[in-house]
C-alpha cells in the first residue's frame, strides 16, 4: 500500500467527531511493529503507537481522523473519495486525513531511527477536544513516556506546497459583558437609562483595537466585538439591558488579566458586569528549535521551496502539545477548502508530504 491507497481507506471512514469508524483499529493494524496504546474517554478514542529504535530523541507524530460533518452541495458522496484531474475529494482529504496518512506511511517506511518514533491519534479534534489529545498527554506525562519533539500535519500552507510551516498558534479569549440600563419610552428618553446610547461612545475603545503591539512570532492580540443585543425588537420602547460578546486571539503579550483591566476601564462608568473564559492559551515554539530547523530543511530539500514560519490561524491540538512544553511544529498540504463542500487536495501534495516526512525522519537524529 503506498501513500494515496492509504489515504483513500482513511477517506472512506465516515468518522465524524467522536467516531472513529474503525480508522484507528486498522492504523494499528498497519503500523503492526509499533507498541499500541489506547486511552479512550467519554466516546473519545485516543491511540500512541511507538517504536524505540534506539537512545536518541523521541519524535512524534500527531493529528486526528475525525471530521466534521460533510453538510451539503457536494457533487460527489463525502465519503466515497473519487480521484479526479489529480485531485483526490471527499470530507477530512484536507483537514487532515492526508496528513496522517502521510505520517503513518513514513513511519511504515522507516526501518532506521536513532531514537523513538511516535503516532499521536485522536478522534475528538473537530469537537471539544476535552478526551482527546490532553487526555493521551496526561497519561504519557504520568508515564515517563512524553515526546521531545512533535509535528502535527495539520493543513498549514497557504499557496503552494511547503510555503508555511506553524510553529505557534495565538490564544483565544472570549468575553461575555451585560450593561444594565433602565428600560422606559423611546418618546422619554430622559426617564429611561439606554445601555446602548451608553455604551456608543465606548465602541471605539474596544472594536477591532489591538491590545498589544505584536512582536516577531505574533499579529497584535486584536479585541473583535461577535455580537450585541438589547432590547424588545420594537420601535417605542427602550432597552432595560444589552449583552455584547467579543473574543480576542491573543498572543503571549496579552492575558486574561489585561483584557479584563481594558474593560474596567473602558466600562468604568457603568453598571456592567464581565465574563472571560479561555478556550486556548498561546504557544511558540522557538526558530532555532531542531524540529523548525530540520523540518525547514527537509521541505526545502524535497519541494525547494523556502518556507515561512508562522503564527496565523485557529486553534489545534499542537496547543496541548505547547502546554506540556514539547517542542511542536505543524505542517501539511494546503489549506483552501477545509470544511467546505467538495474539499479536496491533491496526489502530488499528499506524496510529497509523505516524503518530506520520510527525509525528516532519515536526518533528525542523524
Amino acid at each position: 500500500m503506498n501513500v494515496v491507497d492509504l489515504l483513500l481507506k482513511l477517506l472512506s471512514c465516515k468518522s465524524l467527531t467522536p467516531d472513529d469508524d474503525g480508522s484507528l483499529q486498522f492504523i494499528e493494524e498497519y503500523l503492526d511493529e509499533y507498541e499500541a496504546l489506547y486511552i479512550n474517554k467519554k466516546g473519545v478514542k485516543n491511540l500512541f503507537l511507538s517504536k524505540k529504535f534506539g537512545e536518541g530523541d523521541h519524535l512524534c507524530f500527531a493529528g486526528h481522523v475525525d471530521v466534521v460533518p460533510a453538510g451539503d452541495n457536494w457533487d460527489t458522496n463525502p465519503f466515497v473519495p473519487v480521484i479526479k484531474d489529480g485531485n483526490i475529494y471527499a470530507r477530512g482529504a484536507q483537514d487532515m486525513k492526508s496528513g496522517v496518512a502521510a505520517f503513518v506511511q513514513a513511519c511504515k517506511e522507516t526501518e532506521d531511527f536513532n531514537g523513538t518514533l511516535s503516532v499521536l491519534l485522536t478522534s475528538d479534534e473537530e469537537g471539544e477536544g476535552k478526551y482527546g489529545t490532553a487526555v493521551m498527554l496526561e497519561y504519557l506525562k504520568e508515564q515517563g513516556m512524553l515526546p521531545d519533539y512533535c509535528i502535527v500535519a495539520e493543513p498549514t500552507c497557504e499557496t503552494k506546497f511547503g510555503d508555511a510551516i506553524k510553529i505557534g498558534r495565538r490564544g483565544s479569549i472570549n468575553g461575555y459583558i451585560t450593561i444594565q440600563g433602565k428600560q422606559g419610552h423611546a418618546a422619554y428618553p430622559e426617564k429611561a437609562i439606554n445601555p446602548v446610547h451608553q455604551i456608543a461612545p465606548i465602541l471605539d475603545k474596544i472594536a477591532g483595537i489591538d491590545l498589544d503591539n505584536g512582536d516577531d512570532d505574533f499579529a497584535p492580540s486584536k479585541m473583535v466585538i461577535t455580537d450585541i443585543r438589547g432590547g424588545m425588537e420594537v420601535t417605542n420602547v427602550t432597552p432595560g439591558s444589552l449583552k455584547l460578546m467579543f473574543n480576542v486571539r491573543n498572543s503571549t503579550r496579552t492575558t486574561q488579566d489585561e483584557v479584563r483591566l481594558h474593560i474596567d476601564t473602558c466600562f468604568k462608568d457603568l453598571d456592567y458586569s464581565l465574563e472571560l473564559t479561555q478556550g486556548s492559551y498561546p504557544f511558540v515554539t522557538t526558530r532555532d528549535s531542531k524540529v523548525v530547523t530540520q523540518l525547514k530543511q527537509s521541505i526545502k530539500d524535497i519541494t525547494a521551496v523556502e518556507t515561512k514560519l508562522s503564527t496565523a490561524g485557529g486553534t489545534s491540538d499542537a496547543r496541548f502539545m505547547g502546554a506540556f512544553g514539547i517542542d511542536v511544529v505543524e505542517f501539511g498540504v494546503i489549506n483552501d477548502t477545509i470544511h467546505a463542500p467538495n474539499e479536496r487536495t491533491s496526489i502530488v501534495e499528499v506524496e510529497k508530504l509523505c516524503e518530506v516526512f520520510k527525509d525528516l525522519v532519515k536526518h533528525f537524529n542523524s
